[in-house]
């Protein structure tokens, strides 16, 4: 069955991967970040397969297990930024509503998807909580890319810092309140020379957004 499977995969390893990951980002609000919409993403191939992936072809093209989600959530975080890059914004403001407007169409995966990025690989937590800090500060520096930003030595640092906090803060509120998650990141905007005192070091940057996170997970029905 594995040796069927990869016999369908004629491009380089690599490639082919890649190219898959890329498909089944969009089959993601009808499955969820899932090894199925892994599996059935060589149904969405210029020529399509006539039958999914098997279990066996998904471990071997993406990992074992939730290692397999987490290789399809980190596509989809890509491709969240890659976003962010495509669509004309008006400052910063803008361009994190654009990556919330992203959250959208998986909203209701993505609890679960956050608390499984912090999961530890074996056992029970203690969570493992840079994956999330490194998220939304990956946001926060695509915003200042895609705005040119000119900030220059600690005015460079302090803005991403709070960026990432504004941003990681409301993506938080937009999975309990969607409707209201815009006028919430306006309103850290409108109050954004606060953060900046209040966030202007790492160590305060860090807990912030490890209270948030670790909510996140203990809402979750993974642990």
């Amino acid at each position: 069955m594995l040796i069927h499977a990869l016999s369908l995969l004629p491009h380089p390893y690599s490639t082919r991967r890649a190219q898959l990951l890329r498909l089944a980002v969009p089959l993601v609000p009808q499955h969820g970040f899932t090894r199925t919409a892994l599996a059935h993403s060589v149904l969405a191939l210029p020529e399509p397969h006539s039958e999914p992936l098997s279990d066996i072809a998904v471990t071997t093209l993406f990992g074992e297990g939730d290692a397999a989600r987490k290789t399809l959530i980190g596509a989809w975080l890509d491709e969240g930024r890659s976003h962010m890059r495509s669509v004309p914004v008006d400052g910063v403001k803008g361009a994190l509503f654009i990556r919330l407007e992203y959250n959208l169409p998986v909203l209701e995966h993505l609890t679960e998807a956050f608390a499984l990025v912090v999961s530890p690989r074996h056992g029970v937590p203690p969570l493992d909580l840079r994956p999330a800090i490194q998220h939304a500060a990956s946001i926060a520096d695509e915003a200042c890319r895609v705005t040119k930003d000119t900030s220059i030595g600690p005015s460079w640092y302090t803005k991403r810092v709070t960026l990432a906090a504004i941003y990681a803060a409301a993506e938080l509120h937009q999975l309990t309140s969607p409707q209201t998650a815009p006028a919430f990141l306006d309103t850290l905007f409108d109050s954004a020379s606060h953060v900046q005192n209040v966030l202007s070091e790492a160590e305060i940057f860090t807990q912030y957004i490890t209270k948030s996170w670790k909510a996140i997970a203990k809402s979750s029905s993974i642990f």
